[in-house]
């Protein structure tokens, strides 16, 4: 083996694959049960935090960035003048391994752009993913990113090697797609996920009836969108996730801000900044979609089709809601207290339990761990000492914005300008 050769594709193929946020936490329970190498069984992935701190990590890279796309968005475009490189299958295998013994990593995460055609790159990345499983005897998770186009057959193998897989949709919006990449068909990027989401159910009626059944994609499938690159609305992003998770019951969709790493005239400017704070208020809506009973109706539509710069979109709904507040919280049920800004679901939790044993009061509810500075303003208990005075919204948003921090304040004024 030449390892100056392998060093250098792992950094060429490491750093093309820095673009993909879609490889956190995994979700598996593939158990290590015959003497092999590595449990994925309950373990996050890559730079991702479980419940008691630890940090843990994966290889992460492409097999390829080799492309016969030219994708406005994609550093590894074919008319972008970069230093090219690819992996063997047995390199990825042996770097895998050989990182994994030496407790760098938990696991795999591969990529890769598309070599000749669809097919051919999806049988390289499974081949991977099968000499690991059946000759390394390797229990660790597995991420494969699924090609857009492949086939369907290709897709059902690489489910049963896998512990996740992923297919991403890159523009949230079909037009934007036409515009960005017009090689590419938005229909090739949602047979593959139909498939997956299929056999997915397939397994689960199976091993109902044999619990020999082969397991296939335990830790789903997910997705990934762009953003910035077009000019969608958080509307139009939101909408388009919410479809993802119902129509092809997704883990997860993931949410990535633009970096201008290439000049054309469709896209941002070089030089312009990444919209981290943009992202980080997707992720939030995403989060009150998912376990706080939102509907994505109530935080973006046609009155409200972008989220609020400076304050998080349950604070926003709640500014705008103000007729259904203040909240007793000694009374309220779990959909109501979860409106409450400065109430997260363990709090939640922790209060419905709490008042089983008596009424609760402000010092209570500090003891609970709730945002005072903020849910004083939406809230009730059993206590005087409370915001009695009628306040309109923009002076409690201000008054909550002077007592608060965030490490994207710096943001506020000028980051959705941008776009």
């Amino acid at each position: 083996m030449n390892f100056e050769r392998i060093k250098e594709k792992l950094n060429i193929l490491a750093d093309a694959a820095k673009y993909d946020v879609s490889c956190s936490s995994s979700g598996s329970k593939r158990q290590n049960t015959s003497k092999g190498l590595g449990d994925s069984s309950g373990m996050g992935i890559c730079h991702s935090y479980t419940e008691d701190g630890r940090c843990i990590s994966l290889l992460k890279i492409l097999l390829t960035n080799h492309c016969i796309f030219d994708c406005a968005y994609c550093v590894s475009r074919k008319s972008n003048d970069i230093k090219r490189a690819a992996f063997k299958i047995q390199e990825v295998v042996d770097l895998t391994i050989n990182f994994y013994r030496r407790n760098y990593i938990e696991g795999l995460f591969l990529s890769s752009g598309i070599f000749s055609s669809p097919d051919h790159t999806m049988e390289r990345l499974i081949a991977v993913a099968k000499k690991l499983r059946l000759e390394e005897n390797f229990n660790g998770y597995i991420h494969l990113k699924s090609i857009p186009g492949c086939s369907d057959e290709l897709m059902r193998e690489a489910g049963l090697y896998a512990d996740r897989l992923s297919i991403n949709i890159e523009i949230p919006t079909v037009s934007g797609l036409k515009l960005l990449a017009p090689e590419k068909d938005h229909k090739d990027f949602i047979k593959p996920m139909e498939k997956v989401k299929n056999e997915i159910l397939q397994y689960q009626e199976d091993k109902k009836l044999s619990r020999k059944t082969p397991i296939y994609a335990p830790a789903g499938q997910s997705t990934q969108m762009i953003v910035g690159a077009t000019g969608e609305s958080d509307k139009d992003i939101m909408y388009s996730a919410v479809h993802y998770y119902s129509t092809y019951k997704m883990k997860r969709v993931y949410y990535s801000g633009y970096v201008p790493v290439l000049k054309d005239e469709r896209l941002p400017a070089l030089g312009t900044e990444v919209p981290m704070l943009r992202e980080n208020r997707l992720y939030q809506t995403d989060w009150l979609l998912r376990f706080y009973g939102f509907d994505v109706r109530e935080l973006l539509n046609k009155e409200h089709p972008n989220l609020d710069v400076d304050i998080d979109p349950k604070l926003s709904w709640a500014l705008r809601n103000m007729h259904l507040f203040p909240v007793d919280v000694n009374t309220a049920e779990k959909r109501m207290l979860a409106r409450i800004p400065g109430l997260g679901m363990k709090s939640v939790y922790k209060i419905l339990n709490a008042r089983k044993y008596r009424r609760l009061n402000w010092e209570n509810l500090k003891a609970i761990g709730i945002a005072f500075n903020r849910a004083k303003y939406f809230m009730i208990c059993d206590s005087r000492d409370w915001e009695r005075r009628d306040l309109e919204p923009a002076r409690i948003k201000s008054m909550i914005l002077q007592s608060s921090q965030s490490k994207y304040q710096k943001m506020y004024n000028n980051q959705l300008t941008l776009f």
